[in-house]
């Protein structure tokens, strides 16, 4: 599903808002959560997961089609750690 998707999905289970209200809401959520996660913080949705940062620290990598060593420099990626609920749900339990 894509964020379009998504807004869409919401609009039409909630006929009393408009799309663009819709739409900026979504929006919203996820900046939001980009924010958070810029700053280093956790973010927790209940039941369906957590999202963090983790530190990946520099390191030195090869280049496949040469076999050259390539220098990598530390960065930070975001983590997702799936909750009970939606493991459960995946599983079929």
């Amino acid at each position: 599903m894509i964020r379009s998707e998504l807004v869409q999905k919401i609009a039409e289970d909630n006929p009393h808002l408009f799309q663009r209200d819709v739409e900026r809401i979504v929006n919203t959520i996820f900046d939001e959560i980009i924010n958070a996660m810029s700053r280093g913080d956790r973010v927790e949705l209940r039941g369906f997961g957590a999202f963090s940062v983790k530190k990946r620290d520099a390191r030195t990598g090869r280049n496949p089609r040469t076999g050259e060593a390539v220098q990598v420099e530390e960065k930070h990626v975001p983590f997702f750690k799936t909750g009970k609920l939606l493991r459960d749900r995946l599983n079929g339990k």
